[in-house]
């Protein structure tokens, strides 16, 4: 037993207490080959790395937790109550970008900054170019056509006819009416007039009066032959047209329009009824039936000569010059309630009260009175001032 014991402490393959560090290390040296040579060595390479994994996420973890326990310590033992961002804002004074201390955000300027559109309250004059309508100048600034008839009677005289290039029309910056305040009434009654109230004129800082040197808005001291711009204002369009009712029974009253005015007449021809159309050219080259814009018939195309038709049966009651604007006119009572209207003729073929037949020449196309080209101005009456495509067949 003794020499057993011997003989395994003399095993030099065991390692022992008063062994040296050097044979120790080349024991485990051994040790390691062995295993190797018995194929222990790459598992045991595996599981060394494994556990050397594992303790590296340990120690971060505890280190984290260290870390953070200690942050935490540290605030709420700070003698600061909390602020919150909005205070923040608000309190903050103003740094000093110049300042080689200021400390902040540098913020660019912007050079495209949108600066917010303000409301027009000014007059514009604008130069009516070629190929301009009144429907366009109104859509080109925002407003209904009747404004631009309402701030311009003194050009255009409320006859969209009258629009010619190089003319210089008045723009008003709101829909409504530009009038001159010529005085002799009370102020207020003259608004009223339009639509309007006193204030409503007197405080539009379009037309820089100040409330306060006016007195009494009803009887408002303002100098007569002012021009005001009358906002949201209406007025009744000045006629340039034919009046109604010229029949073959009281054509006379037609006779403040002009030398074409015809006597009174019996008898004659008497509509069907229907209407057709007075021109070759079943579409318009100008202005449709448009009462806002003052303009109660069609403007048909055709060129200077071509042949105009009576649109329906009856009597001549007007045929010659126009002073409001139709130039040559020519317009037929049918005898049944309805008349129609001819007008800017360059050549009339009918005479006072002759009778005509539907479809009969009765003029030319042309472009006199007030006219901007060829065309011609065609209306239908029947006690007032109807649409006429309402009468007439599908083009």
């Amino acid at each position: 037993m003794i020499n057993m014991q011997n003989e395994f402490k003399e095993d030099p393959q065991i390692p022992s207490k008063e062994t040296p560090a050097p044979q120790r290390r080349s024991v485990i040296a051994r040790w390691i080959v062995n295993l190797m040579d018995i194929g222990l060595g790459e598992p045991l390479v595996k599981l060394g790395t494994n556990l050397f994994s594992i303790v590296v996420i340990v120690s971060v973890v505890l280190l984290a937790r260290t870390f953070y326990r200690q942050a935490q310590v540290t605030s709420n033992e700070a003698d600061q109550p909390p602020v919150s961002i909005e205070a923040v804002v608000q309190e903050s004074p103003a740094i000093d970008s110049e300042s080689p201390t200021g400390v902040g955000i540098n913020r660019s300027a912007q050079l495209h900054t949108n600066i917010p559109s303000r409301p027009r309250n000014e007059l514009t004059i604008y130069t009516v170019q070629d190929g301009d309508t009144v429907f366009g100048i109104a859509e080109k600034f925002g407003l209904k056509p009747e404004t631009i008839l309402w701030g311009n009677y003194n050009t255009l005289l409320d006859d969209p006819h009258s629009l010619q290039p190089g003319q210089e029309l008045n723009i008003l910056p709101v829909n409504g009416v530009y009038w001159e305040w010529l005085g002799g009434i009370p102020f207020g009654e003259w608004a009223r007039f339009y639509g309007v109230s006193a204030a409503d004129v007197i405080e539009y800082p379009g037309n820089n009066i100040d409330p306060n040197t006016v007195g009494d808005y009803e009887n408002a001291n303002i100098k007569p032959g002012t021009w005001l711009i009358i906002p949201g204002g209406k007025r009744d369009f000045v006629s340039w047209s034919a009046p109604l009712g010229v029949t073959r029974e009281n054509p006379a009253s037609a006779r403040v329009l002009g030398a074409g005015a015809c006597d009174p007449i019996s008898g004659g021809a008497v509509g069907y009824g229907y209407f057709i159309y007075p021109t070759n050219k079943h579409y318009l080259s100008g202005f449709d039936f448009s009462p806002q814009t003052n303009h109660n018939g069609l403007d048909f195309a055709g060129q200077t000569g071509e042949a105009v038709y009576a649109s329906d049966a009856g009597v001549i009651v007007y045929s010659g010059w126009n002073d409001y604007g139709y130039g040559n006119m020519a317009m037929i009572d049918h005898g049944n309630g309805f008349q129609s209207l001819y007008a800017h003729l360059s050549a009339i073929n009918v005479g006072c009260g002759q009778s005509v037949g539907q479809g009969e020449v009765i003029g030319a196309i042309g472009s006199t009175g007030r006219s901007s080209g060829s065309h011609l101005h065609f209306e239908i009456m029947a006690g007032v001032k109807v649409n006429p495509w309402d009468y007439l067949p599908p083009p």
